[in-house]
């Protein structure tokens, strides 16, 4: 499993000035160090659509916060052979909703 990460300057582009949160080696190192990681993989674009046609993997996994229509390279993804899989997101858990709540809003 190879799991594509936005650098910071890519997070902070997408995201805001406030952004992000934890850096990406930081990001990556949890992310690595989880036990059916192959390789975790930085990318300075705003999309890993350059990495996904790449990789050509056989599975494209995106948060529940997408649908297959707005996954940047499910079409490539699909086209060979591939299937997109959408993840349902655990309430409350995102950065922002975990920003906000420390900020007591």
């Amino acid at each position: 499993m190879v799991v594509a990460v936005n650098s910071d300057a890519s997070v902070k582009r997408l995201k805001g000035d406030s952004r992000p949160v934890r850096n990406e080696a930081e990001r990556a190192l949890v992310l690595a160090a989880l036990g059916d990681v192959d390789a975790v993989v930085v990318f300075e674009q705003d999309t890993p659509l350059e990495l996904i046609r790449a990789l050509k993997p056989d599975v494209l996994v995106k948060g529940g916060d997408y649908t297959e229509a707005t996954v940047v390279g499910a079409e490539d993804v699909r086209a060979s052979g591939g299937r997109v899989v959408i993840v349902p997101l655990t309430p409350g858990q995102s950065t922002t909703a975990i920003v906000e709540k420390l900020r007591g809003k």
